[in-house]
């Protein structure tokens, strides 16, 4: 299969020639290990994986002769299997001094980052790999992170012409993973499937083996169904049958595996009435699709979810242009007790610019009425937009753009 350029890979080789170890983290088959293979054509870099047991076995019990076998540079594939090595690896750094000499990926991130951090502060640089952005799939140039500032917004249009609403569907219900994008695999749903077995029977177990694979793969669908919307631990549990205590750990399952992540409310301190708890979104829209058992793109776009896959699409667009630059996206939500909600927050250098999240081609004026809440923030109010299924960029006011899905 033709190979699909990674946005993130200048960061790479750049930060390759100031840091030791360079740590890709991010979920399974988002093409962390493909994309530093290709990278590392043609160099000295060998390659192992932990996945290989021996390997494992003796990385964990004498890391210091692993390090023999596998002297840098190297590509250590799955490090999550042998935290062991990160002592040895400082070791390895401090006495070489060699820009680059390890690239290590892994798919725990939290643990992988508390690690990184602990043993190797100011060694290792960590990036997190997200799956295809749409930009990537269309094989659009880079671009600099999302900001509401007109003239970057225009050069931030991919080469081809607009895309339409069912063909944006088409790509989220298909899904940004790789291993489909490319046409590795054709079979969807048998894709899917196996994704969800490999996930529940190894990462899922890895992390607590006292987990009833059925009750998991129910709470993965009642969490879907809630994809964009404000964690409500007590009505998942009821859903399912099990207990708040249980939705609670395996909410911070998903989340330690890079399946779901969070926006966090926006409060000021004047801000009294706003509420606090977070909204969830899934990394990969094809699988809450799968998982909400949405058959067709065209069922998709016409169900009962599309507004919030939607949501769901554009806050993950949003959020890879932040990590194809190694940067942590500024996003946040805002509602109030009186109802009053802001679908996205993106803070940028002390402002705050409100974002509306809208699956119409004409948006009305009165749907970011919402956006005068911030007035009462401590924090300056900014440009706002609705990002929608517009044709092209343009104005709801002079405060207000319209963004088109496609141009994120």
């Amino acid at each position: 299969m033709k190979y699909i350029l990674r946005h993130i890979e200048p960061l790479v080789l750049a930060l390759s020639r100031e840091y030791g170890a360079i740590l890709v983290t991010g979920p399974r088959q988002v093409g962390k290990t493909t994309m530093l293979e290709k990278l590392m054509q043609g160099s000295s870099r060998a390659y192992v994986s932990l996945d290989d047991l021996n390997e494992r076995q003796l990385a964990k019990t004498d890391p210091a002769m692993f390090l023999q076998m596998h002297p840098a540079p190297v590509l250590i594939d799955e490090v999550q299997y042998a935290p062991e090595l990160f002592s040895e690896i400082k070791r390895s750094i401090d006495k070489r001094k060699r820009p680059g000499a390890f690239w290590l990926t892994g798919s725990q991130p939290f643990q992988l980052m508390a690690l990184a951090q602990e043993s190797l502060a100011g060694r290792a640089a960590i990036l997190h790999m997200t799956s295809l952005s749409q930009r990537e799939i269309d094989a659009s140039p880079p671009a600099p992170p999302f900001t509401l500032n007109a003239e970057q917004l225009k050069t931030r249009k991919p080469l081809h012409a607009p895309v339409t609403t069912p063909e944006i569907f088409r790509n989220i219900w298909r899904g940004s993973l790789p291993a489909l994008v490319s046409g590795e695999y054709t079979n969807r749903d048998v894709f899917y499937t196996s994704y969800i077995q490999t996930y529940v029977g190894r990462d899922v177990r890895d992390i607590s083996e006292r987990i009833d694979a059925l009750d998991f793969m129910r709470f993965l669908a009642a969490v879907a169904c809630r994809c964009a919307q404000m964690v409500n631990v007590h009505e998942i549990a009821k859903d399912i049958s099990v207990s708040d205590t249980a939705v609670r750990n395996w909410l911070g399952i998903l989340e330690k595996s890079d399946v779901v992540f969070y926006l966090h409310p926006y409060s000021g301190n004047t801000l009294k009435r706003v509420v606090k708890t977070p909204k969830l979104y899934f990394f990969d829209t094809g699988l809450v699709a799968f998982l909400t058992k949405w058959n067709t793109p065209e069922t998709l776009e016409s169900g009962a979810m599309n507004g919030a896959v939607f949501e769901n699409y554009v806050v993950c667009e949003i959020l890879k242009s932040y990590a194809h630059a190694g940067r942590e996206p500024p996003l946040y939500y805002y509602r109030d007790r009186d109802g009053v909600e802001i679908d996205l927050i993106l803070e940028a250098d002390g402002v705050l610019h409100p974002i509306e999240i809208k699956k119409t081609a004409t948006p009305r004026p009165d749907i970011v009425r919402g956006f005068k809440a911030l007035d009462h923030s401590p924090l300056k109010r900014g440009a706002g937009a609705v990002v929608c299924m517009a044709s092209d960029i343009g104005a709801i006011d002079s405060q207000t753009l319209i963004v088109p899905a496609w141009a994120i």
